[in-house]
């Protein structure tokens, strides 16, 4: 395509925008581009394209609906920037990974499932009523109409109806039960009062353990090892009865029923670290016996075409899906399998032919997440619309980000604007317009340090110009391993019987192309004990009321040393809690709020930002008040607490420093910070779980190039205490960098799940036979 300079009318104008760090940035973007924002992560990047740009247009679209739609919709506040002119409908891409719900699927995501629902009704024998008796979300339901309808002299009464869902009845669709290992809730060897409950959230005076303590049906103060069958019934399995505990009436079940409402109904993705760790050695998922996984009741996995249910279909890889959609030859169904056939070729245009529609959306990885999402917009019939997009590289082999790339411009040059935030050279390099931001990350950025086309961010003395070209070079001397991790015989997902060792005491990094079984070889086959810690890449909370003091824990420990100090209760200096200023709740800002408008953040009147009543702030510890620890950056921080010598304060604020955000101040909310510094920030704090081996999932995702030669840096620490690190990661740097690669393919879904190559990076690119070589070598070469 050829990019002609755009004139006046073909800009979106920035002027003025503040939002987070930014410093009244003034900007001209061209539309119908493909504008790239780069810089440090924490620069600003998300801050002016999603944040301003995005959120602005977004906000002036739902004003065009009337005031009672509104009333249903979220409100958001304008962006704080000067003015916003030339703006489009935008459409956000983001990294959030797909579905919280156990029931979501590739197929019902992208709406394939709904199309071969809908043939399977028309077509499938025997026939068994509408769409929805092949829907696994949808029960089986009997119900009665009681509406008369009355025609001149005639009376009508509406005649019984019944909805037969797909669902199936003991699995309620998840295609999964769930049992529990009991030794992982109960310790039979201690009383309820000495804490023989092991579920986490269930302390002894708790009112958790006082539920079961206070039933009447247990005694508290007796062993479980000592009940009588009764007794053990009651407390594990007992049904749901209304009684009276602690005078209050309400119903009473047992603790197996209760964990499982409490802590299988939810994402696996969506849960705190250590509750994951709960279920993975509670839990025993396996497949439903009466559906045997597939989801459906009998009616719909017996109502056929060609021999094939619905379930049977859905287990096809998409590519072998398209040849059987193809191949139907029956009357009146060509405008329906057309429909079909241009939805599956949207799933392998992208890359993800070797999926399966009964994949489950949460265990998609965040790269694969984010081009399911492209499906619907590739086929769309809209043009002119701006698409902002967050890291679409992340989680993508470098043979992949070519893909990746001809979507962006294949966006593009359907006439839409098209605005990046990425860090991929690769990616960088097809951009029509680059805006760097910088120089630095937080309160040191929030500039535009360079604007205009590729070769001139080269020449640029900015950061992003400065490594743009520079490339990590070969180790001349790796560890040796310590030891191994002896994977055998392993088949999950898509593995075919893999032998091979992982070592130990070695930075060890596990690549190849998506789809490749890289996760199926790490989650599924690498045996879970108390050594490993898995640090994936599940989102982490970022609610107004979270920021890094909480998050990390550190929290904890000042207000423990506030209240030594002053010899006072920790909880005054708790925003959440007693000390908390009473007009703005601790949150330092309050929210106006006008019926059908945007809530509007304002600076607490009260409080002045700092969050806590003026007596609490008379409560010194080393000369600091509690606000003005909250102001300090995490650098400022770990000085001051290491001159305290308040230790366990300093190791969580070191971690933080570590990776790179010395920079962010510690009361900044987690809904503020970039996907990069989330990432990073749960880095730093799952780094204090003990452990030998940690398992990392894409640890560069977010991360400039800058940022990850101290990633790297940081590694070889982790490693040279003793550490044991296993990396998933595309990125060549960290290839390059590695003492160990394992690489798995040769290509994706069936064509993948075996070992192409274990060694070293140096033999790797010197006999470059798999993809992942071949990228390497192109890499080490530039």
């Amino acid at each position: 395509m050829t990019v002609h300079p755009a004139d006046s009318h073909d800009m979106i104008r920035v002027r003025g925008a503040r939002v987070n760090n930014l410093k009244d940035v003034d900007l001209d973007l061209p539309k119908r581009r493909l504008t790239l924002f780069t810089g440090v992560s924490g620069s600003g990047k998300s801050s002016l394209a999603f944040e301003t740009i995005a959120a602005e247009s977004q906000r002036l679209v739902n004003e065009t609906y009337s005031a009672f739609v509104q009333g249903f919709m979220p409100t958001s506040a304008r962006p704080e920037v000067d003015l916003l002119d030339g703006l489009t409908a935008a459409i956000i891409v983001d990294q959030e990974r797909l579905a919280t719900n156990p029931r979501s699927t590739v197929g019902t995501v992208t709406d394939v499932n709904a199309y071969l629902r809908l043939l399977f009704s028309r077509l499938a024998e025997p026939h068994i009523g509408s769409p929805l008796a092949y829907s696994f979300n949808t029960p089986s339901v009997s119900a009665q109409g009681g509406v008369t309808v009355a025609k001149g002299n005639q009376k009508r009464q509406v005649v019984t109806y019944e909805l037969l869902g797909g669902m199936c009845p003991r699995c309620e669709g998840r295609g999964t039960v769930a049992e529990l290992d009991i030794t992982q809730l109960i310790d039979e060897e201690l009383s309820l009062d000495e804490g023989a409950i092991t579920v986490p959230g269930y302390k002894p005076g708790g009112w958790s353990v006082r539920y079961y303590g206070e039933s009447g049906f247990v005694d508290p103060a007796k062993k479980v090892k000592d009940y009588t069958e009764q007794e053990r019934h009651d407390l594990l399995y007992r049904e749901p009865e209304k009684v009276s505990i602690g005078g209050i009436n309400m119903t009473y079940e047992g603790l197996v029923p209760k964990v499982k409402a409490s802590f299988l109904q939810k994402d696996r993705a969506s849960m705190q670290p250590h509750i994951r760790r709960f279920v993975d050695s509670a839990v025993t998922f396996e497949a439903c016996p009466d559906c045997g996984g597939t989801r459906l009741a009998e009616p719909a996995r017996t109502s056929l075409i060609d021999g094939l249910s619905i379930a049977d279909v859905c287990a096809m890889q998409v590519g072998d899906l398209l040849g059987w959609v193809q191949n139907l030859d029956r009357p009146g169904i060509d405008a329906l399998t057309e429909t079909l056939i241009t939805a599956i070729e949207s799933i392998i245009d992208i890359g993800l032919g070797y999926l399966t529609l009964d994949r489950p959306a949460g265990s998609l990885s965040g790269g694969e997440a984010q081009r399911i999402k492209m499906v619907k917009h590739l086929g769309s019939s809209l043009t002119d619309i701006t698409y902002v997009f967050d890291e679409p590289t992340a989680g993508l082999h470098p043979h992949d980000i070519d893909k990746m790339n001809a979507l962006l411009m294949a966006l593009r040059d359907k006439g839409n604007t098209v605005l990046v935030v990425e860090h991929r050279p690769e990616t960088i390099a097809i951009a029509d317009h680059v805006v760097d931001l910088g120089p630095g990350a937080g309160t040191g950025g929030g500039e535009i340090t360079y604007e205009g086309d590729l070769e001139g961010l080269r020449g640029s003395d900015t950061v992003t110009g400065r490594h743009l070209s520079q490339r990590v070079g070969l180790k001349e001397d790796v560890r040796t391993p310590t030891g191994a991790i002896e994977v055998r015989g392993a088949d999950a997902h898509n593995l075919k019987d893999v032998d091979v060792d992982i070592p130990l005491g070695v930075l060890t990094v596990i690549t190849g192309i998506a789809g490749s079984g890289k996760s199926s070889l790490v989650r599924d086959s690498i045996p879970r004990d108390e050594g490993l810690v898995y640090i994936d890449q599940s989102s982490i909370r970022g609610s107004r009321r979270s920021n890094p003091a909480t998050y990390t824990g550190l929290l904890d420990h000042v207000r423990k040393a506030f209240a030594r100090e002053n010899k006072v209760k920790p909880a005054l200096f708790s925003p959440n809690s007693e000390g908390a200023c009473q007009n703005c709740r601790g949150l330092a800002v309050t929210f106006v709020e006008l019926s059908f408008v945007e809530s509007i953040p304002v600076p607490c009147e009260v409080c002045g930002g700092d969050r806590f009543q003026d007596h609490v702030l008379e409560h010194l510890y080393k000369g600091k008040n509690i606000a003005e620890v909250f102001r300090m950056t995490v650098g400022e921080a770990a000085e001051f607490f290491a001159q305290a010598k308040l230790t366990a304060a300093t190791k969580i604020l070191n971690r933080l420093v570590s990776v790179g955000l010395g920079y962010l101040t510690l009361g900044q909310p987690l809904s503020t910070l970039s996907g990069g510094e989330r990432q990073r920030i749960k880095l730093a704090n799952q780094m204090g779980e003990s452990g030998g081996i940690y398992v990392l999932d894409e640890p560069t995702a977010g991360l400039h190039l800058a940022d990850i030669r101290s990633l790297l840096e940081l590694l070889d620490h982790m490693v040279d205490s003793g550490i044991s690190i296993i990396a998933i990661e595309h990125h060549q740097a960290v290839m390059a960098h590695a003492d160990w690669i394992i690489d798995l393919g040769p290509g994706a879904g069936s064509d993948g799940g075996q070992v192409v190559f274990s060694g070293t990076p140096s033999a790797l690119v010197a006999d470059p036979s798999t993809l992942t070589g071949q990228h390497l070598a192109h890499y080490i070469a530039q």
